[in-house]
């Protein structure tokens, strides 16, 4: 399991053809902002940009404050990035999220699933994963409508990524595309 920092981009998805374009430029305002901390790779795909640190002593935490001040990210999620069994994302999920599903009260699962040879659709991955945190953390409770924390899988092509509740971003087009 490694840790990454993923983003969704926002308005960025409305500008169609060009939007690429756009999306580079928040890549190289990244680049900018992070290039002190150490070698990292930025991937985009799908509205979604995973900022994945190659060195081990990248400071995540730092990277993460400094990514909140960029503008043209509308979500900010630190997350596990494990392979896409869910064998491996039900104690990923719990292992990793093990501190904010032991303080909360109540939560739900949100899947989102763009491999479709994934052999779940995204209804049974919430419902597979739930029960099993619910079997790991008897106290909780399961609320659709107004959870403390939400637990997100999002089954991508190379990864699952998990990640508990999104931190809103600075919104807004990239620094230096005068949109």
């Amino acid at each position: 399991m490694k840790e990454i920092i993923l983003l969704k981009n926002g308005e960025l998805a409305l500008k169609g053809l060009n939007r690429h374009t756009f999306e580079n430029q928040l890549i190289k305002n990244m680049k900018f902002r992070l290039h002190d901390l150490g070698k990292i790779r930025y991937v985009s795909s799908q509205s979604t940009i995973a900022v994945e640190p190659i060195d081990e002593n990248v400071d995540l935490d730092e990277a993460f404050r400094r990514i909140q001040k960029i503008f043209g990210i509308a979500g900010i999620s630190r997350c596990a990035a494990v392979e896409k069994d869910m064998d491996v994302i039900i104690p990923a999920a719990c292992e990793y999220l093990r501190d904010d599903l032991m303080f909360a009260k109540t939560f739900k699962v949100n899947a989102k699933r763009s491999d479709k040879k994934f052999p779940l659709n995204s209804p049974a991955i919430c419902m597979t994963l739930g029960e099993k945190i619910l079997d790991a953390f008897p106290h909780l409770t399961v609320d659709v409508h107004n959870p403390e924390l939400i637990v997100n899988v999002e089954v991508r092509d190379n990864y699952a990524f998990i990640h508990g509740n999104q931190i809103k971003g600075a919104g807004g087009m990239p620094v230096g595309t005068a949109g």
